[in-house]
């Protein structure tokens, strides 16, 4: 079992989780995800690690209420317990992997919409701890949805917030504010990692794209099962098929086809859409080996 031992509630529908979970906390890197699952009923639920420390064993989670299985989560306290927490899985940042003389070299710019802080916090929180300051932009609805703010800016070299209605900051979407950064303020950067909803990270690509800014992506919002046997973050990344949960979750933002993944996304919702979907993607329908019925 893994216990609970702190649960937050950040914003309307948003909650925040501390668990014990010392091997997961002692392995993890920014990027990586969990699988968790309450009790022998559960859904098995994948979630992208907000924060974690090696010393006291404990992973830090944030998810937000899309369904029966994360309603059901929400109402767990400190003391309860998780029966499976599983990880890390997926890969982490390529940041992580590379000489840290040469990320030292780049300029980042790390957007971040609505839920998709939590991801973002603990790359930026990499950069700050290996001497690296970079740029964030956070976006939120409304400023009573905006969430992570003062941990966000403890690790930032640069914090920018914009809402979408205007109550908090300034009113706009994240795409108004890169644009302002680099055309208005004369900024330039190396590389952009956009985690968030995905219109939100299309819109941003395509502007990126624009700019000539090598753009990375999280794919976490398509996956479901969280080892590539149900098929659902089957998505299409330049000319190849990847799954999000064995092959990322972060790929290049410039060759994700967002609007198939978005279109798929709404069909694996229904079961008639599931099975039409094994039907047509035969063999390529799982992750894994890719030979899966």
């Amino acid at each position: 079992m893994y216990r609970i031992i702190k649960a937050e509630k950040l914003a309307e529908n948003i909650f925040l989780m501390d668990v014990e979970a010392p091997r997961v906390a002692r392995s993890c890197q920014p990027g990586e995800f969990v699988i968790v699952k309450m009790d022998e009923r559960g859904e098995r639920i994948p979630l992208t690690i907000c924060d974690y420390n090696r010393e006291t064993g404990v992973v830090t989670i944030v998810f937000q209420i899309v369904g029966a299985s994360t309603l059901r989560m929400s109402t767990l306290q400190a003391g309860d317990s998780f029966q499976d927490f599983v990880g890390p899985l997926g890969n982490p940042s390529e940041f992580v992997k590379e000489p840290i003389e040469e990320v030292k070299k780049r300029r980042y710019l790390f957007v971040a919409g609505g839920v998709g802080t939590a991801p973002v916090y603990p790359q930026v929180k990499w950069m700050k701890a290996h001497g690296i300051d970079v740029d964030v932009v956070v976006g939120a609805k409304n400023k009573d949805l905006l969430i992570l703010e003062k941990p966000m800016r403890e690790v930032a070299g640069n914090l920018y917030i914009t809402t979408d209605d205007g109550s908090y900051v300034r009113k706009g979407m994240v795409t108004d504010v890169m644009k302002d950064l680099v055309q208005k303020e004369g900024k330039q950067y190396d590389m952009c990692v956009v985690i968030g909803p995905m219109i939100m990270m299309k819109f941003a690509c395509l502007l990126t794209k624009e700019l000539g800014i090598p753009t990375i992506v999280s794919m976490n919002p398509v996956m479901v099962d969280g080892t590539g046997m149900c098929g659902a973050c089957r998505l299409s990344v330049g000319s190849e098929v990847k799954f999000a949960c064995v092959d990322g979750p972060e790929f290049d933002g410039h060759l994700v086809n967002f609007d198939e993944a978005m279109k798929r996304q709404q069909i694996y919702k229904t079961e008639e859409g599931r099975a039409m979907l094994r039907e047509r993607e035969g063999d390529t329908h799982h992750g894994g080996c890719g030979q899966c019925h």
